[in-house]
């Protein structure tokens, strides 16, 4: 008796199945299939690999630059009170020259100064310690800065201290 309807179609897929071509075909395909996902996988893995070890390498010395800061600001009061004395005295001089070579340090490892002086309150970079009614600038506007603040190429490395203008005082 002949086969009809499924019984039919299921036959050739049975023997198609068990064909030993058909099988090691699709076992070679199987295997080519995972051998170009690991490639895929190790190459994403040292893709991944190089950026850490180029971020790790631009920022390195962080930690030695957040160190560096609270050096730097003192050593900053020390020359406005050189500067106060005077200007032309040999301490002051010889300070000025220390502080454009620590500038110029700071400027060659990628270290940049935050600009917060006059500029609106972001508290992405700034830290508001205070605040301050003032007539002629506006609100939300910094004042003063108390503190500076630093960025290692894209990433804050301390945020400036700065007091902020609430606007004209209130009657």
């Amino acid at each position: 008796m002949p086969e009809t309807g499924a019984a039919a179609d299921a036959a050739p897929e049975e023997a198609a199945s068990t064909d030993p071509v058909t099988l090691l075909t699709q076992e070679v395909q199987r295997w080519k299939d995972l051998a170009y996902r690991s490639q895929a996988e190790l190459d994403n893995f040292r893709k991944r690999s190089a950026r850490e070890a180029q971020d790790t390498r631009a920022y390195a010395n962080a930690d030695l630059l957040r160190a560096l800061f609270p050096i730097l600001d003192n050593f900053d009061m020390g020359l406005e009170a050189a500067r106060a004395e005077s200007e032309k005295s040999m301490i002051f001089m010889g300070m000025s020259m220390v502080s454009r070579q620590l500038q110029d340090f700071l400027r060659e490892s990628g270290v940049q100064e935050i600009e917060a002086q006059g500029k609106a309150f972001d508290p992405n970079v700034h830290e508001a310690v205070s605040q301050e009614a003032s007539a002629t600038i506006p609100e939300g506007t910094v004042l003063r800065v108390t503190r500076r603040g630093y960025k290692l190429k894209d990433r804050l490395l301390r945020a400036a201290s700065v007091i902020v203008s609430s606007g004209p005082a209130a009657a």
